[in-house]
């Protein structure tokens, strides 16, 4: 499956438990040896919703939360649908197209992003070369964001991985790339914790439309492109944030376990 070209092998262990590790997320995730894949879902029972979602990235690192994984979820189970996930739980509705998404409310406190040591995370006193200040916005999962004024100038490859893996970030961190294009419309590039570029990111959308609307570059709700495609966010100050997009569905195949 995938949302706007972020793409997912989604294994069904809703009948009985999959035992998952980092090497054998990262050996499904492989393009080459694998199946192939920017993050590995796992659809199981929940005592508390009406399933559980789990989710590794292509490095075998487990993450709490993943936007676009989320809106494939009630394509999968056919109907609307309540997520346990390390996030918390997320309510999925269908939508034509796809599904929309109560991703819950961000956090904004420096322990909560987290950071190493307490800042303001509105304008952080951090930054990297001649990138402006960033933001940082907690929703399930870390986000750093710049807002730059040609964002096709920014040598997004080269700094993701420095911004990534930087101690300022001790669980380490998403990095968005945003640039205003119009009135209430954001473009955006993700460098995702775990994964690298990816055409899409639900979540970076999430957090870089929380983070215009903090620091009143716009209202919402927001367009937020990116190079998969467009997502619809929306957040309203001590609410929780609205997503909206595509879900696509395109094959079921098979695999010998011991592959992996």
């Amino acid at each position: 499956m995938h949302g706007l070209g972020n793409d997912f092998v989604v294994i069904d262990a809703r009948d009985g438990a999959v035992e998952m590790t980092a090497a054998r997320a990262q050996a499904i995730a492989d393009r080459h040896a694998g199946i192939g894949c920017d993050q590995l879902i796992l659809i199981g029972a929940s005592g508390r919703a009406d399933v559980s979602m789990r989710i590794f990235n292509a490095d075998g690192s487990e993450v709490e939360a993943c936007g676009n994984a989320t809106r494939c979820v009630p394509l999968f189970m056919g109907r609307d649908v309540l997520i346990e996930t390390k996030a918390g739980l997320l309510d999925a509705k269908e939508v034509e197209g796809g599904a929309s998404v109560d991703m819950g409310r961000p956090r904004f406190d420096w322990d909560a992003i987290p950071l190493a040591y307490a800042m303001d995370t509105l304008t952080m006193q951090a930054s990297w070369e001649d990138l402006p200040a960033p933001a940082a916005v907690n929703v399930g999962n870390p986000h750093v964001i710049f807002f730059c004024d040609d964002l096709d100038a920014v040598d997004i490859p080269r700094l993701g991985p420095i911004i990534e893996n930087d101690p300022l970030f001790p669980q380490r961190v998403n990095v968005n790339f945003a640039q205003v294009a119009g009135d209430n419309h954001l473009r955006l590039v993700v460098w995702e914790r775990g994964a690298g570029l990816t055409r899409a990111c639900g979540t970076g959308a999430c957090a870089t439309a929380v983070a215009a609307i903090r620091r009143k570059l716009m209202i919402g709700p927001m367009t937020v492109s990116l190079p998969g495609g467009d997502l619809v966010i929306g957040w309203t100050p001590g609410g929780t944030i609205r997503m909206t997009g595509p879900a696509t569905h395109v094959f079921d195949g098979e695999a010998d376990w011991s592959r992996f």
